[in-house]
């Protein structure tokens, strides 16, 4: 079967009550990684109380944040994706802003992914961009679109496939430009310059014979079931690559990173792949959960994700050529679309 097990955990109420049972962290708990040192919280980014104990006396050279985006997406409204008034969502943006200020180095970096509601004059991300500037610490870098394989759209419109990720530094942070190399070849020959008296043209310049990504990422893939890294149930995904690739750009070995909104883990698992330290936390016990099993599925398995099975095994029935899955005791494990329907037959 190649159908995802589980269905969008952040607007399905009934499944995540019945993930809840096997979180193993409650609101205001830390689970620290006892080989590399990582840290998952269930926390809250805008309490600076919290953000605190996660940090502890560490400093960070590159924050990775992928805050909700006050977007309805997919027609979908949920507590963790779904819309707030732009006031509101403002004062939450420059809370979670102002303890990541708290967290990073004199000499860092910050990329945040934010959205853009083209049917209510591109909001949240001007009046973000505009609020920004209230941090004169952090200086603008670069504006980066990423081309998302599927979107939305409509018969008379374009349709939306792009990601906006804004990139500040404070200080004077590091920056490894030969992280930045795509795998897409140079085919274009052209654009002459002259070096050390010589013509030369853009084929024999450079440090690679692949292009650099730019501020426009082409080359990296949306997150959908057929990829192994898929996680299923966490509709806000960002691919492993796309991390990876700032990590790499922005870190040392050994350096930390921090994510205050883990969803899927994906920081972590990238800082995990590089040899980084990662220091991450999630409103929701469910998506703080989801962080720790990647990683340690990732340490057992050598596989990034799930892909369209299920990260709660002992709470899927497994339907497929195996027959139903048995629990230790020998019993059938309860199927979350049935558990749906029983609770819905009650009402």
């Amino acid at each position: 079967m190649t159908k995802e097990k589980v269905p969008r955990i952040d607007s399905n109420e009934e499944v995540r009550q019945l993930l809840l049972p096997h979180c193993r962290l409650k609101p205001g708990e830390i689970w620290e990684d006892p080989l590399r040192g990582h840290k998952v919280g269930c926390l809250d980014a805008t309490k600076e109380k919290d953000i605190l104990r996660l940090m502890g006396s560490k400093r960070a050279v590159l924050a990775v944040q992928d805050p909700p985006y006050n977007v309805i997406v997919g027609n979908i409204k949920s507590d963790s994706l779904g819309k707030i008034s732009l006031a509101k969502y403002m004062e939450f943006s420059r809370n979670w802003i102002e303890n990541t200020a708290k967290t990073l180095a004199d000499d860092a970096h910050l990329y945040i992914w934010l959205g853009a509601d083209q049917n209510e004059g591109f909001q949240p991300l001007p009046d973000f961009m505009l609020m920004m500037r209230d941090f004169p610490a952090f200086r603008t870098r670069s504006f980066i679109t990423m081309r998302n394989q599927r979107g939305y759209g409509t018969q008379k419109n374009w349709m939306a496939v792009r990601q906006e990720l804004l990139y500040y530094t404070r200080g004077n942070p590091e920056f490894n430009i030969e992280a930045e190399y795509t795998d897409i070849p140079k085919i274009l020959r052209g654009y002459y310059k002259e070096v050390n008296g010589k013509l030369t043209e853009n084929l024999e310049r450079g440090k690679s014979e692949n292009i650099r990504a730019g501020n426009v990422w082409v080359d990296i893939q949306q997150v959908f079931y057929r990829m192994e890294e898929n996680v299923p149930g966490c509709y806000a995904q960002k691919p492993l690559k796309a991390i990876e690739r700032i990590i790499l750009a922005s870190t040392k070995k050994d350096d930390l990173v921090v994510d205050f909104f883990a969803h899927a883990g994906t920081s972590l698992m990238a800082a995990e792949k590089s040899k980084r330290k990662c220091f991450t936390c999630d409103i929701d016990p469910v998506f703080s959960e989801i962080t720790i099993r990647r990683l340690e599925h990732y340490r057992k398995t050598g596989k990034t994700g799930w892909q369209f099975k299920n990260p709660f095994p002992e709470v899927d029935i497994g339907l497929g050529s195996e027959g139903e899955a048995e629990d230790q005791n020998g019993k059938a494990k309860r199927n979350l679309f049935d558990y749906i329907s029983v609770e819905q037959n009650k009402r």
